[in-house]
């Protein structure tokens, strides 16, 4: 089923779908399909795959500990791609990879982009490459059909959400707030009326991530926007309560 029409399926049957993050290889690859499984299992509609880097700065300090862990396992991108490959096999939910711009640029674009379409990836979410500077990384993942998720802030002024929803496919990827994943985010009347600005700039669908933890957190983004993403939070539970508990920690965010 194309990406696009999974999504509006997936929104008609719910009032605000689920997107999970994981850090690739870490803990351990056994883990990262226990937890796969496990989300899948409590009703995840989306994923996130990150490929580990050495400097990872849009990712607070959970995030960064769990990259600097899998590199010293020796985790490499083309372990992720083909891990990635076979969850998109084995899981009927679309994946995305997560990276930074020096992985694929290294990788080779083509080839990056060549690597997603064949393994069945829906696309990338690569944080720190600007549109003004991502035209060839756009005309590839385009060229393979694969969506490239692009951001909006909520320091990004009108005309530039409009620019960017312009490149754009797939889903909008909207920051919380400024700084890095895993700090604390103010649900606020404030971030309400960032919100409307972004559902004004496009018709894509927006996906909110940076700081969600609870159902409280989810029950306010319901209405305002189509995706919760969660990230450091389900690091957190896998770290101290162990794969298992994923599953409940899902089904606790509905």
């Amino acid at each position: 089923m194309p990406f696009d029409s999974y999504l509006k399926k997936r929104r008609a049957e719910k009032d605000i779908l689920l997107m999970t993050h994981l850090v690739l290889g870490y803990p351990s690859w056994e883990t990262c399909l226990q937890v796969i499984e496990s989300m899948v299992k409590a009703g995840v509609d989306l994923m996130e795959l990150q490929i580990p880097f050495s400097e990872p700065m849009a990712d607070g300090p959970v995030i960064l500990q769990a990259n600097q862990k899998a590199l010293e396992k020796g985790v490499t991108v083309r372990q992720c791609l083909n891990f990635a490959r076979e969850m998109a096999g084995r899981f009927d939910i679309p994946f995305f990879m997560m990276g930074y711009y020096n992985i694929l640029f290294k990788f080779g674009l083509d080839q990056f982009a060549t690597a997603l379409a064949e393994g069945n990836l829906k696309g990338a979410i690569v944080p720190d490459l600007p549109p003004e500077e991502g035209h060839e990384y756009l005309r590839v993942m385009k060229q393979q059909g694969l969506s490239p998720i692009l951001f909006f802030s909520p320091t990004t002024p009108d005309s530039r959400m409009g620019h960017i929803a312009s490149l754009a496919r797939g889903f909008i990827y909207c920051l919380s707030r400024k700084g890095v994943t895993g700090a604390d985010t103010s649900f606020s009347q404030e971030m309400a009326g960032y919100l409307v600005r972004c559902r004004e700039a496009t018709s894509l669908p927006l996906a909110v991530g940076f700081g969600i933890k609870d159902k409280s957190d989810v029950d306010f983004l319901k209405g305002k926007t189509d995706i919760a993403v969660i990230g450091s939070q389900t690091i957190r539970i896998v770290e101290q309560q162990g794969s298992g508990a994923v599953g409940a920690f899902i089904r606790s965010l509905r």
